[in-house]
């Protein structure tokens, strides 16, 4: 039986989730009719929204859902682009956000959007001082809550204080946090008004262990955004097409799920990768774990190992039935370094030796221990197929 420790890409499907989409799936009812059918597939549907509001915080009218938290966040960083003012031509990004965020902005930047970037610290931390001095007249900003490779968690309600005090609309990635870290919206909106502060925030339900292909942007009353697809008037107006109930209906259940064990599987899957890291250190001492050692998600353990390539490592567990992430991006099926790991400062060398490590509610002792048997053998082979034994810089 393979060993699954990619979390952080997806979640298996609850089994509570399951039960609740195919029972929603077995009603017939499109959401916009207005017979009998279509009305009980309504009620479905804002009973659904409303579950998922009161887990993120917000008011259901708030909630849009989206195919996913691509579609989320492109939604979020186009919308509010082209609703902007018509001096405004800049966006704030960190520069190692989630390739959603980076290829959305880029291709606002073929249409004449410009690009403010703001660093990152060494352990991928979102550099405060500089978001919040390039926000003042730009069109809007955007930021990760977690980040989706090393696990820093950002610090959201600054970010949204920022974007207030600046008068620019912010929208935060919480895919990667959601589930994991505590996530609400009401709080981090606080004295937001109009325009500015936290405008939209998107999420993600196979994060969780809810359906693919399901997300949701919480969109705040007073944001401006154009939307992305028109014909219908459904959601606010800002996103047409027939909505998928079942879709929205598993989302709710594993949201609430989520939230309910979210404090008791924190400190488990903190104990685990404890074990996880330790045992790594002990067999690999020139591992390094990278993103902020504590203040992070839960289980998440992204490792630096110098002199092998993460590429191979994958290849080499994946053999020994053990599934992990090289955390790297993958265009058109050419791997890349990390950007993630280049803007921490690492040398492109070291972007390409790195593992994420990403456990959830049905990892288990066993799946670490097994972990920590297979990779001191993957890793002195990783090495000697690049012809490295010791590391480049620890």
């Amino acid at each position: 039986m393979q060993i699954y420790l990619d979390h952080a890409a997806t979640a298996p499907l609850r089994p509570e989730v399951r039960v609740a989409w195919i029972d929603a799936a077995s009603s017939v009812g499109n959401a916009s009719s207005i017979h009998g059918a279509g009305q009980h597939a309504r009620r479905l549907l804002e009973e659904a929204r409303e579950r998922l509001a009161a887990v993120l915080d917000a008011d259901p009218i708030e909630v849009v859902f989206t195919s996913g938290g691509t579609e989320a966040v492109n939604l979020a960083v186009k919308g509010l682009w082209w609703a902007r003012g018509p001096e405004e031509d800049s966006v704030v990004m960190p520069d190692a956000e989630h390739h959603a965020t980076l290829d959305a902005v880029a291709w606002l930047q073929s249409q004449g959007a410009h690009v403010r970037h703001v660093g990152v610290d060494a352990e991928a931390r979102i550099r405060l001082d500089e978001l919040a001095a390039r926000m003042p007249g730009a069109a809007l900003a955007t930021g990760l809550v977690a980040n989706n490779e090393c696990g820093t968690v950002n610090d959201a309600a600054s970010m949204s204080r920022a974007a207030l005090d600046a008068g620019v609309p912010l929208h935060l990635d919480a895919v990667a946090a959601f589930g994991h870290v505590p996530v609400s919206f009401r709080a981090w909106r606080a004295d937001a008004r109009g325009r500015a502060g936290l405008a939209a925030l998107s999420v993600s339900a196979h994060k969780i262990g809810g359906p693919a292909g399901v997300g949701a942007l919480v969109v705040a009353r007073g944001a401006e955004l154009t939307p992305l697809v028109h014909g219908g008037g459904q959601q606010r107006s800002l996103r047409a097409g027939t909505q998928d109930v079942p879709g929205a209906v598993g989302f709710a259940v594993a949201a609430e799920l989520a939230e309910a064990e979210r404090e008791a599987e924190a400190g488990r899957l903190a104990a685990l990768r404890g074990r996880l890291v330790g045992g790594i250190r002990h067999s690999i001492p020139d591992a390094v774990l990278l993103g902020d050692p504590v203040d992070r998600i839960p289980g998440n353990a992204h490792v630096l190992f110098p002199g092998a390539s993460g590429e191979t490592l994958l290849f080499l567990l994946d053999v020994a039935g053990i599934a992990v992430s090289t955390g790297s991006a993958c265009q058109a099926g050419v791997p890349e370094p990390s950007h993630v790991v280049r803007a921490m400062g690492r040398t492109d060398a070291e972007a390409r030796q790195v593992l994420r490590f990403t456990m959830g509610r049905t990892t288990a002792d066993e799946d670490v221990d097994a972990v920590l048997a297979a990779l001191p053998d993957a890793v002195e082979r990783a090495r000697a197929a690049s012809g490295s034994r010791s590391g480049s810089r620890s």
